[in-house]
């Protein structure tokens, strides 16, 4: 019982450990040919938006909005994907914990 405790308390520093690693690492999501680039980190926290000018002079608001949004998504999907990666590798296997 006392080695799944300390395993808890391992977890716990390895997963603040990951956090601040996260936050460090970067990830781009992409809309329509890299029209719209949305920059996030892997804590999933939108650290930029760049929207290709052309965009602006072609397109109508509700799909520069539209593209927005597969960009943001496409980014927050993908520090999503880096974030249950790095939890796999340092969460013990714990029955119970679904990890």
């Amino acid at each position: 019982m006392f080695g799944k405790i300390k395993e808890l308390m391992e977890a716990k520093s390895k997963a603040e450990e990951m956090k601040k690693r996260l936050e460090n690492v970067t990830v781009t999501g992409e809309s329509y040919q890299g029209e719209v680039l949305v920059t996030a980190n892997g804590s999933r926290r939108i650290l930029s938006i760049d929207i290709n000018e052309s965009v602006l002079k072609v397109r109508e608001k509700h799909e520069i909005e539209e593209m927005i949004l597969v960009a943001v998504n496409n980014a927050t999907e993908k520090a999503d994907q880096l974030m249950a990666t790095e939890m796999k590798a340092i969460m013990p296997n714990i029955p119970g914990l679904g990890f």
